[in-house]
């Protein structure tokens, strides 16, 4: 009986581990997790130049309603290669994805940048305007 019951016990162990391992969780084309998550927005912004340092001369304003951020850098900043970093809400993702130095010099036009929520189903374009 207890030869039977060891057997029983390994067969429930083995199924358990076999199930716990299963994928439940959906992960999108860049290999990110997608969550249920709807918030989607930005929450803090970060110039650098091509010294890893702030270009910023104040604090970048956000409007999350208007979906803006509006920065003031040093002036004589290259911004023919910037470095933006942005800080999003937990789980969303940015595109364009920054892979390298940016070219923010047309301040006629500003750069476009889409944050989409968590469960991919949101997605908001937010405006960059750099001035001097």
């Amino acid at each position: 009986m207890a030869k039977y019951l060891k057997i029983t016990l390994s067969i429930l162990m083995i199924s358990a581990i076999i199930i716990s391992c299963k994928k439940d969780s959906p992960v999108d084309e860049d290999g990110l997790l997608i969550t249920f998550r709807q918030e989607c927005y930005v929450s803090n912004f970060e110039l650098l130049g091509t010294d890893f340092i702030t270009v910023r001369s104040g604090t970048a304003v956000i409007d999350t309603v208007a979906q803006t951020i509006n920065v003031t850098v040093n002036a004589g900043t290259d911004l023919k290669n910037v470095y933006p970093q942005f800080s999003l809400a937990t789980d969303c993702k940015l595109e364009p994805k920054i892979t390298g130095r940016t070219d923010l010099s047309n301040l006629a036009n500003p750069k476009v940048y889409t944050v989409v929520s968590g469960n991919r189903k949101i997605r908001k374009d937010y405006k960059l305007y750099v001035k001097f």
